[in-house]
Order: C-alpha cells, then sequence, then structure tokens
C-alpha cells in the first residue's frame, strides 16, 4: 500500500503546513505549474516524488520534468499532466490516448478548481487536485490524499487550506 499526497499549481509557494503533509506521505504527485524549483526541492528531500511541468514553469523545469509522466504505482495505471482537461472534454492533444488506452487514474492541474469524478466512458478516475499555491483565483487552497493498495484506490481526503 501507497500513501499518496497529489498537489498541483503551487506557483513558487511552499510552507511547513504543506510540508508536514508531504512528510506523511510515501509519495508525492504534482500536476505542474511548479513554479520556482525550490518547491520540488523541498518535496525531494522528504519524499520520492513524481511530477510534470505546467505552463508557467521555466526551461529548467521543463528539463527536469516531463509533459505526461505515466507510470503504474502499485498495480495501478496512472498518467499525470498538466493541462488535460475533463471526462468528455479531454484536451485534444491526448484524446485519442485516452480513449484507446485509459489509465485508471488520470490526474491534471490548470484549472485551480478541485474536481474528482469518474469517467464512465473509459473507467478512469479524473483527479484534479485545486491548487496549493496562493497565487490565482481560488477562495481556497487544496491537495488530495489517498491510498493504493493493489488495484483498489481508497481512504480519498481533501486537504484545505485558507488562502
Amino acid at each position: 500500500m501507497k500513501k499518496i499526497l497529489l498537489l498541483s499549481d503551487t506557483h513558487s509557494y511552499i510552507d511547513e503546513k504543506i510540508l508536514k503533509h508531504v512528510k506523511q506521505a510515501d509519495e508525492v504527485w504534482h500536476a505542474g505549474d511548479i513554479g520556482d524549483l525550490s518547491v520540488t526541492d523541498a518535496i525531494k528531500q522528504l519524499k520520492p516524488l513524481r511530477a510534470v511541468y505546467g505552463n508557467i514553469d521555466s526551461t529548467e523545469a521543463r528539463m527536469e520534468f516531463p509533459l505526461h509522466n505515466r507510470f503504474m504505482c502499485e498495480g495501478v495505471d496512472v498518467w499525470i499532466t498538466h493541462i488535460g482537461g475533463y471526462p468528455g472534454r479531454y484536451n485534444p492533444s491526448i484524446r485519442q490516448e485516452i480513449y484507446s488506452n485509459p489509465p485508471k487514474i488520470f490526474i491534471c492541474g490548470h484549472s485551480h478548481i478541485l474536481k474528482v469524478m469518474p469517467d464512465k466512458t473509459t473507467k478512469l478516475l479524473h483527479m484534479n487536485p485545486g491548487a496549493v499555491g496562493k497565487h490565482g483565483f481560488q477562495k481556497v487552497r487544496t491537495m488530495l490524499r489517498f491510498e493504493i493498495d493493489g488495484e483498489k484506490i481508497q481512504n480519498l481526503e481533501v486537504i484545505e487550506f485558507e488562502k
């Protein structure tokens, strides 16, 4: 079993409240718009990190992290990208792959809107953790925490912070 902390859209912001949750996870996944790489450096000092770059990220971030990160965690096929869209409205650049070879979990960021929803057509679980950084229109900063046990995704929690 792995405890996952999923965050996105840090926009160069990290603090001790976020890092407290990082310490409780087995792995941290970042869905892009990292901002300053000191954010991912701080996470990597504590836990293994899987990340993608987002549209605001620098050349340095794009050299360190991929646009798409697809991997297996336990028995679950995971795909993380920054601008992915939502069930029924996927980004055109990935739509064909989503429908022909869907992962079990599809993760994106970008919108700053927390959403977790099943795609009934592909049977995947779409997750967007919202934004945990202070830049943006969101009124509440959010992250997700969940567990992967074999092929099961369980114990999903929303973590909220005041802006």
